[in-house]
């Protein structure tokens, strides 16, 4: 399968700018999820600044409607 990165940053909301994997979507993927955690892509733009991309945050967020 043909990554289509540049099409994905288009998307891409990550605001970690040395993150290798910008982009490169299951990379991103199967980092976050080893780390127990979401992707950027999945928070607003004003949670993924946080860093606190934890399924935790990503819960409370769902349960008030912000995501």
């Amino acid at each position: 399968m043909e990554c289509k990165k540049e099409q994905n940053l288009n998307g891409c909301n990550c605001s970690y700018d040395p993150c290798a994997r910008k982009g490169i979507c299951c990379d991103c993927l199967r980092y976050h999820l080893r780390s127990r955690q979401l992707p950027a892509c999945c928070f607003p733009d004003n949670v993924e600044r946080t860093y606190d991309r934890s399924f935790k945050t990503f819960a409370d967020l769902v349960n008030s409607n912000k995501v």
